[in-house]
């Protein structure tokens, strides 16, 4: 057996190095080959949501840096093990931005799936995969929301089998040794885990207090010609009239100064309220914006006032639930930045159906989005949380999944067609037989 180790650890993690080197040697001892790629020595750029992996260059990100090779050897691997510290129940940035990029391993084209609607399958198969996360304090809200992620991406990965495992550092060695071994003795009998629930997330109860400055952060590289863009601004819209003070910041600008970076969490630090608008990418937040949140927490956490934190995020999927796991991982930073949690926001099909386009251009077909909207910016300009019957009407279904197939396949085709890829949308460049 042939397994690739993706180590998302940072230098010198203590639990990291551990499980690296446990791994590797009872690997050994099954006869198994093992190779370790340190995620945080090869230069692998962001995802940057362009689909060009998709209809420029059909099964490869465009991009010629580490992730190419990386995205080879996953695919030649036989089982594939994902190291991570759990972050706010999720990956580690460092993971993260490799994880972004495995949406070139799949077709544009839609199919059911686990009774869901995922992309279609690229190659005819795919490694086993075990997820394996750790915390340095013992945390069971982040853990479960790091195991709902870890089985939501094994559908996406078409994983045959697939386990998760948490590891502690107030574990002795042995404990922590004995625990991965488990893992891999499951792996081996081909034994999945059990589809995990999510914990129950309740929004704040503090006594409600209206806003006066609210700020937006969108996640999305394509700035304020993105979705996310424009449910969060229509949003804020509605605030304004509230008399609330707004502001807006494109996080993919200000990761990439020094000063906007300080200039966001000055923002942060002055705002009643903050909102995060993004993109679902591979079942959570994209690689960067996690970035932008741990730095949050690092820089001002304790040096705030209260502030107030929700989020909306938008999947290509038509299944808002599709995006429960992004939603508890924003819980989990507002819980570890001392935020208040005021609920958050989810709509499926959001790139099928608004396109980037301002909410009031979308006609009858945006009118409940923007009716969920203005009723949530009721609830938040209030200082209440956003109430589940507005949740529900955002999430329900804007097409039949019928359309919303059809309407995939003739529009990857369009786009494929200008760059004159047609006839390789379904081309497997990292096919394992025509390395063997």
């Amino acid at each position: 057996m042939k397994t690739l180790i993706l180590d998302g650890s940072l230098e010198c993690d203590r639990i990291g190095g551990f499980a690296v080197a446990a791994l590797k040697a009872d690997l050994a001892r099954r006869g198994s080959t093992s190779e370790v790629v340190a995620l945080r020595d090869k230069k692998i750029g962001n995802c940057m949501g362009d689909f060009y992996c998709w209809f420029k260059s059909p099964g490869k990100c465009h991009v010629a840096d580490d992730n190419q090779e990386i995205s080879r050897k996953y695919l030649e691997s036989d089982l594939v093990i994902f190291l991570s510290p759990v972050t706010f129940g999720g990956y580690s940035p460092t993971l993260k931005r490799m994880v972004d990029h495995m949406i070139q391993n799949t077709l544009p084209f839609f199919a059911t799936h686990s009774g869901e609607i995922h992309h279609q399958q690229r190659y005819e198969s795919y490694p086993d995969v075990l997820t394996i996360g750790w915390q340095h304090e013992p945390d069971k809200e982040a853990a479960t929301v790091f195991r709902h992620l870890a089985w939501r991406n094994s559908i996406n990965f078409y994983a045959k089998v697939h386990a998760c495992g948490i590891l502690s550092g107030n574990q002795a060695d042995r404990v922590l040794e004995a625990e991965l071994h488990r893992l891999l003795d499951q792996l081996e009998g081909h034994e999945s885990d059990a589809v995990p629930l999510l914990p129950v997330i309740n929004p704040s109860s503090a006594i409600p207090v209206s806003p006066r400055r609210a700020l937006l952060l969108v996640g999305s590289p394509r700035l304020d010609k993105s979705t996310s863009s424009s449910l969060g601004s229509y949003l804020f819209e509605q605030l304004n009239q509230y008399g609330i003070e707004t502001e807006t910041i494109y996080l993919y600008k200000a990761i990439n100064s020094a000063e906007r970076m300080e200039a966001l969490r000055e923002a942060i630090a002055m705002a009643d309220l903050a909102v995060l608008a993004f993109p679902l990418y591979v079942d959570t937040l994209p690689a960067p914006v996690i970035s932008v949140l741990e730095d949050v927490v690092a820089h001002c956490k304790g040096k705030t006032k209260p502030t107030r934190f929700s989020a909306i995020v938008n999947c290509g999927f038509p299944e808002a639930s599709q995006n429960e796991s992004s939603v508890a991982l924003c819980a989990g930073f507002a819980r570890a930045a001392g935020f208040e949690w005021m609920g958050g926001l989810s709509l499926g099909a959001g790139e099928g159906v608004v396109r980037a386009l301002p909410l009031k251009e979308l006609g009858g077909q945006g009118a409940p989005l923007r009716k969920a909207l203005e009723i949530a910016a009721g609830e938040l300009a209030k200082g209440q949380p956003v109430s589940d019957s507005v949740q529900e009407l955002l999430s329900r279904p804007l097409m039949p999944q019928w359309l919303y197939k059809l309407g995939g396949t003739v529009g990857w085709k369009m786009r494929a067609r200008k760059f004159g890829t047609q006839k390789q949308l379904k081309a497997r460049p990292y096919q394992k037989a025509v390395y063997s």
